[in-house]
C-alpha cells in the first residue's frame, strides 16, 4: 500500500512547513492526484486518518482533487482527448501523444493556524 508512504510524506511536509512559519495547527490539506498515478483515493484517506493522530494535522480535513488523464498530439496541436482505453497514438494522425494532465501528484495547499 504505497498510499501510506505518500501520506507520510505529505504529513511530514505539512508539519515542517507549519513549524517553519510558527503555526501549531494544520486545518486543511489539499492534494491534486492524477488518475495515471494509480493512487486509490479511499486508501489515501484511510492513511490520512490513521497517521494524523499525534501531529499538527490531528484535526485537519483532507481534500483530494482527482485530475483526469488528458492527452495531446504534438503534431495536430488542436487535438485533445480523454482516452477510453489509454491508446497512446493520436486518432487523427497516428503520432504518439503526450500527457497534458493526469500525472500530477502535488500538495496544492496547506491551511494552518
Amino acid at each position: 500500500m504505497h498510499e501510506m508512504s505518500i501520506m507520510e510524506g505529505v504529513l511530514t511536509l505539512a508539519g515542517n512547513e507549519a513549524g517553519k512559519h510558527g503555526y501549531q495547527k494544520i486545518t486543511r490539506i489539499k492534494l491534486r492526484i492524477g488518475e495515471f498515478r494509480g493512487v486509490v483515493r479511499e486508501a489515501l484517506e484511510f492513511a490520512f486518518d490513521a497517521m494524523k493522530g499525534d501531529t499538527a494535522a490531528k484535526d485537519a480535513v483532507l481534500e483530494i482533487e482527482t485530475v483526469a488523464i488528458r492527452l495531446e498530439c504534438p503534431n495536430c496541436k488542436e487535438i485533445e482527448y480523454i482516452p477510453g482505453d489509454l491508446n497512446l497514438l493520436c486518432p487523427g494522425c497516428g503520432s504518439p501523444v503526450e500527457f497534458a494532465a493526469g500525472r500530477e501528484m502535488q500538495v496544492e495547499y496547506v491551511d494552518m493556524e
